[in-house]
């Protein structure tokens, strides 16, 4: 069996208090502006959500998220997984206040192997979709 790849972990200072990244982290109605695919949503172990999402209208996957952990303005954590297809992974946003800073560490992290043979589940494609979603997050809070 291959070795699981080691965890993919972005590390980013976000010029916004905790507060308002947990709210745009957690709160639907904020979420929708900077991550507009992504339906409704509540920081409450248990809470699923699906949506569907790709790199073109061929290549389309429902994702699957379930919601692992939630601690307010510190760390929420959940399953990321595709419908139909084998592979999990935990994606963790961990938030550090810093004054009126944040300290945002994205980690996402393979518990089950996806598919080697599709490349939309290739680990660089991880990484480029999780840095535009951490970047998109720190250009969205620090706008308001």
């Amino acid at each position: 069996m291959k070795a699981l790849p080691e965890p993919l972990v972005l590390e980013r200072i976000f010029n916004a208090p905790s507060d308002l990244v947990w709210k745009s982290l957690t709160d639907s109605t904020l979420l929708k502006q900077w991550l507009p695919f992504f339906p409704d949503f509540k920081p409450e172990v248990g809470f699923e959500t699906r949506f569907k999402l790709g790199r073109d209208e061929e290549h389309q996957y429902t994702h699957i998220c379930r919601v692992l952990e939630a601690v307010p303005e510190k760390k929420l954590t959940y399953t990321w997984h595709y419908d139909g297809y084998p592979g999990r992974s935990h994606v963790t946003f961990a938030l550090f206040p810093k004054g009126n800073k944040t300290k945002v560490v994205l980690t996402h992290t393979i518990t089950e192997p996806f598919p080697e043979d599709n490349e939309d589940f290739a680990q660089k494609n991880f990484k480029e979709g999780w840095t535009y979603t951490i970047e998109g997050l720190k250009a969205f809070v620090e706008r308001r």
